[in-house]
């Protein structure tokens, strides 16, 4: 027996069509920083002028928790001691499965701000949740080809938020951070 199925019908009692969906915006406007691959991608950057503030970040098995309130706080602890937050600060995760570092770039002296120095290999790709950790590697494995040796941090920046991350193909940096010198690293 063939098996029934609903089909909606209109006053005259002859079946609809199938609306056709709109087209869909390639990417819906959003605040989410947008780089150029040409300047970020398989590029490596001098950090002797950079500096951050941090804040620990909970995490159950390295998905952070609370990642916009975390970002908020460093936003308000940045102005608060007075230091000015760029356009499209990097905002950095570093590693962990329960506690990761998040990173907020700032200029200015203050308390508490960390000045890692060194340089950075990035790479921009599209991450989707399942790729995060692959994309990693290969990013360590490019960096360790590169300059012999592994990278003293690696850091991800998730570029595109819940509205236009399909749309942007889940655009991501991730950073190999070198520290020249003795590392001091985060606490």
């Amino acid at each position: 027996m063939a098996q029934r199925r609903r089909v909606r019908l209109d006053e005259g009692g002859r079946p609809l069509r199938a609306e056709v969906p709109a087209p869909r915006e390639e990417e819906p406007s959003c605040e989410c920083p947008r780089l150029e691959p040409a300047d970020w991608h398989e590029v490596e950057s001098d950090w002797s002028d950079i500096a951050f503030l941090r804040a620990g970040l909970p995490a159950l098995f390295g998905v952070p928790l609370r990642y916009d309130a975390a970002r908020r706080r460093l936003m308000e602890r940045a102005e608060a001691v007075g230091l000015r937050v760029p356009e499209d600060p990097m905002l950095l995760l570093g590693r962990g499965r329960f506690r990761r570092l998040l990173l907020l770039e700032v200029e200015g002296e203050a308390p508490g701000v960390w000045r890692p120095g060194g340089f950075a290999f990035s790479r921009l790709v599209p991450a989707p949740f399942g790729a995060l950790r692959r994309e990693a590697e290969r990013t360590v494995a490019a960096a360790r080809e590169r300059y012999g040796r592994p990278p003293d941090h690696v850091w991800v920046w998730y570029l595109t938020c819940g509205r236009c991350s399909a749309a942007r193909q889940f655009e991501t940096l991730f950073i190999a951070h070198y520290c020249q010198g003795p590392e001091v690293g985060p606490p």
